[in-house]
This record gives structure tokens, sequence and C-alpha cells, in this order.
């Protein structure tokens, strides 16, 4: 059963730009208290990029990202969007990039706080 749906993605090259979106297909419940971007590299773990915290609109960014990626959401009726938007990129972006919900309060970088998850979407940066 689907519940985040994720679109855009593709390739590009350095100092390109794309930009990622994630709709909540379904209702997943209620009190969705983080929405993030996290995004696995070939041979690597699974790592936080951005998120926000929906009760505040505070947004998250890892180091490597502040300053390129804005993380935003669409809190429309009736389920909010994710998205992302990739700036200035590198080759060191490559990855699948996955869209994560969550229903519980704690470090909104942690992979385990997150019940819901995308397909994910595979980014592509060429030098």
């Amino acid at each position: 059963q689907v519940q985040l749906v994720e679109s855009g993605g593709g390739s590009a090259q350095a100092g390109g730009s794309l930009r990622l979106s994630c709709q909540v297909s379904e209702h997943i419940g209620d009190n969705i208290y983080y929405m993030a971007w996290f995004r696995q590299a070939p041979g690597k773990e699974r790592e936080a990029v951005a998120g926000v915290y929906l009760l505040s609109g505070k947004t998250y960014y890892v180091e490597s990202v502040k300053g390129r990626f804005t993380c935003s959401l669409s809190n429309a009726k009736p389920l909010p969007a994710l998205h992302l938007q990739m700036d200035n990129l590198t080759p060191d972006d490559t990855a699948v990039y996955y869209c994560a919900a969550s229903q519980r309060i704690g470090s909104w970088s942690t992979t385990s706080l997150y019940n819901a998850w995308g397909q994910g979407t595979q980014v592509t940066v060429s030098a």
C-alpha cells in the first residue's frame, strides 16, 4: 500500500538543479510530526538530507546541503506535499532519494523515527 509518492529527480550536470516532490497519497493517520528527505548512495548508509517539523514549519538541513537545497511544505488540505529544490548540484549528491513521514517526536534525522517511506527516486549528477 503506497502512502508516499515521489516525483522529480533524474539527471543533471554539476551546477544544475532538480526538484523533488512527495505527495501523501493516502491518509496515513493523524499527527504527522515530521516529513523529510533521505538519500542513499551505492555502498553507503541512508542519510538524512532535509526535513520539516509540521507543527511549526521549522526546516532542517544537513551541513553538506545548506545553502544549496531548499525543503518546503505544501500543507494543502487534505494531504500535505513535501518538496526539495536542489541547486548547485555536485556528483556527491548522486543517490536514491526517499521521502519519509513520522508520527513520532524525536530527532528529525534519525531513520528509525520514520514509519512511512516512499519508493525512492534516482538523482544522478555528472561532472
